[in-house]
């Protein structure tokens, strides 16, 4: 369905279908560029989750881990404070070095799309027209809206998959939402996949047909539209994680739930896991929140099940991400049982390694928190291929991966599925 994806972009722009455009008054005031001319790409080995926590806590930011060794951009300054610490760092590259290697491989595109190569990313026109192509070739199936606006005033676009869905029908529903970091375009892919499996096999496909018959399923693939144009508007990518707020806001960081708790996030503007000013200060975070919000039907939460899809290190996550403890002040052993179990079998079909949050290294304010924490919503991150990088190189898999690792998580998308009924 999305293989003729520029056709689509630019008979959809005929037919007046895309979403709004970013606003001239919201384009004129830029966020300053976050240049760190020192910093670099490290490697540090024998790491576990209090180590990586206290890495993290001093401003420098994990990258991928596998097994115990994380990949790390840190200034020179971090790098000696963590050497002082008694880490022993490998310095692979510098930052500029990386990202050069990175495009240098590829060359130059046009403004505003994906470098020669991987073409076959979706931009946020694309996406869009995507998402637009589905709803007219399923109408019965699919109702496509926005959630809100970014920071940019470009609207958040979203699909309603169900076999009535125009109607909301009391059945168990279960969200997809990808792209709150800005360069991680893989995850558009993935949501994109799962629009386009259960909306093309429905009919067709007996077990897709059972899962949209039976639920409503929810899918945002580009929660960071602002971040994931900017990081590929020159034709090349420029490694942009957070949004365009100013410095930037990393979403992940700007959730109401246990926000800014336990030096899981930076209040240091300039740092990649800025939580923002306060809980929900980024527009972007502040549209989720209100979708799901709005999923409260007589005072019951109608969403039951969630995956907020990341890159990478192909890991299966759940709450908290705040505390270490398994059992605490909001997660019951009998929950967190529940947790492990589902997390462990999405696990064993997609080869990822499943683990609470926290084991990663400790975190605040993020979705997967919320959700559990305000809605008791059954919230996973995936992050997906690959299982380690050399460093940034990790955020930008050449496009012929896309088919395989997306198409490698649909049974956990089907655990999930199913697991929402129950």
């Amino acid at each position: 369905m999305f293989s003729s994806r520029r056709k689509a972009v630019l008979a959809a722009a005929f037919a007046g279908l895309l979403l709004t455009a970013p606003v001239p008054g919201a384009l004129a005031a830029q966020p300053a560029e976050v240049t760190a001319q020192d910093a670099a790409i490290y490697t540090i080995d024998g790491t576990n989750a209090e180590s990586r926590t206290d890495i993290h806590r001093l401003g420098a930011e994990i990258l991928g881990v596998q097994g115990r060794t994380a990949q790390i951009q840190a200034t020179r300054g971090q790098a000696d404070e963590l050497r002082s610490r008694g880490y022993r760092l490998t310095e692979k590259t510098g930052l500029g070095e990386a990202l050069g290697k990175i495009n240098g491989n590829r060359g130059k595109a046009a403004a505003g799309d994906f470098p020669p190569g991987d073409e076959a990313y979706h931009n946020y026109d694309e996406t869009n027209a995507a998402l637009e192509t589905a709803a007219t070739e399923h109408p019965g199936i699919t109702s496509k809206f926005s959630i809100g606006e970014s920071h940019e005033g470009r609207d958040i676009p979203a699909l309603k998959i169900s076999d009535n869905a125009a109607t909301d029908e009391d059945e168990p529903e279960v969200l997809f939402n990808c792209n709150q970091h800005a360069r991680e375009h893989l995850t558009t892919e993935m949501c994109l996949h799962i629009v386009e499996r259960f909306t093309n096999g429905h009919g067709s496909d007996q077990a897709v047909t059972d899962m949209v018959d039976s639920r409503e399923i929810w899918v945002i693939p580009m929660v960071n539209p602002d971040g994931s144009t900017y990081d590929i508007a020159s034709g090349q990518y420029r490694g942009w994680r957070k949004n365009r707020q100013d410095t930037g806001t990393d979403l992940n960081r700007n959730w109401g739930y246990m926000w800014g708790c336990c030096g899981g996030s930076s209040d240091d503007p300039n740092s990649e896991t800025y939580r923002g000013t306060e809980a929900w200060s980024a527009p972007e975070t502040a549209a989720m929140r209100d979708f799901v919000d709005s999923r409260v039907v007589d005072g019951t939460q109608q969403i039951k099940a969630a995956i907020d899809f990341h890159t990478y290190s192909e890991l299966v996550l759940w709450p908290f991400g705040h505390t270490s403890d398994d059992v605490t002040e909001g997660m019951t052993q009998q929950e967190y049982d529940r947790f492990e179990r589902v997390g462990t079998a999405m696990a064993a079909d997609n080869g990822y390694t499943p683990q609470q949050s926290s084991d990663l290294y400790v975190t605040d304010g993020d979705s997967l928190d919320w959700m559990w924490g305000e809605h008791k919503i059954l919230a996973f991150t995936l992050e997906m291929y690959p299982a380690s990088g050399g460093g940034l190189d990790g955020f930008y898999p050449p496009a012929d991966v896309i088919d395989r690792e997306t198409a490698r998580n649909d049974g956990a998308v089907d655990i999930l599925i199913n697991e929402a009924g129950t």
